[in-house]
């Protein structure tokens, strides 16, 4: 088999495994699945699954990239609001805390948990698949979605805010990560039910803990141009 006829049958076989287990997370939640279970839905073996999918949690990590798909198609909108690095920066933070806390599974999952393979290589398996996923964003929330690590994915966004004069260049990786650990521990509190917060409520509070973060980090002389508040939107 040649190359190109191996990369259809890939996309194919993949396409009925993450077809069938995408049904299985929404009818029985994703703790509840197994490889048997999607495997009897797609019509095939096990056996068969572990072909193409490391183990099962491999294949729910491309499961639930699909359930991210309203928060890739919603981010431009989002990102539009802002008038400089800074401003979008918030607001991309504002449209990822907002999709996160409504699926905190799915998030936690593709984010926080270790799968003991580089996410960074799974996501780019994914979207070389599905491609037609990345059609007509820009280059800059191509860049944000195709990076899995959060911290690098921001450190890598707001350098521009440098040559803005907003940063200096020290405080890029500092508040790349601040940011990133600011959402991972209100999402995981929230997971194991260490506070009562509706869906909105941890949004809000999120956004109010990392708009403070960055602002601390913006120079003095240019915070006066930053303008970004947290207005509560309700999910589609």
């Amino acid at each position: 088999m040649n190359k190109k006829r191996k990369e259809i049958q890939t996309a194919r076989m993949w396409r009925y495994f993450l077809d069938a287990a995408s049904e299985l997370i929404k009818e029985k939640g994703l703790q509840q699945i197994t490889i048997r279970e999607i495997a009897d839905k797609a019509g095939y073996t096990s056996s068969t699954v572990y072909n193409y999918f490391q183990d099962l949690s491999h294949l729910k990590f491309f499961a639930v990239m699909r359930f991210t798909n309203s928060y890739v198609q919603e981010l431009p909108t989002y990102m539009e609001q802002g008038n400089n690095t800074i401003e979008k920066w918030l607001y991309s933070w504002e449209c990822f805390c907002k999709h996160s806390f409504r699926d905190p599974e799915i998030y936690s999952l593709l984010y926080i948990e270790n799968l003991g393979t580089k996410p960074e290589e799974m996501v780019q398996n994914y979207y070389e698949v599905y491609a037609n996923e990345l059609i007509d964003l820009s280059d800059d929330v191509q860049g944000i979605v195709m990076h899995h690590n959060i911290s690098k994915r921001s450190s890598m966004y707001i350098q521009k805010a440098v040559d803005e004069g907003f940063m200096n260049q020290e405080d890029i990786e500092y508040i790349a990560d601040v940011t990133m650990l600011i959402w991972t521990g209100m999402i995981t509190n929230w997971l194991n039910l260490r506070n009562k917060y509706s869906p909105e409520e941890a949004v809000e509070r999120t956004m109010v803990y990392i708009k403070k973060a960055i602002m601390y980090t913006v120079l003095p002389h240019k915070r006066a141009d930053v303008h970004y508040e947290y207005v509560e939107q309700k999910l589609q």
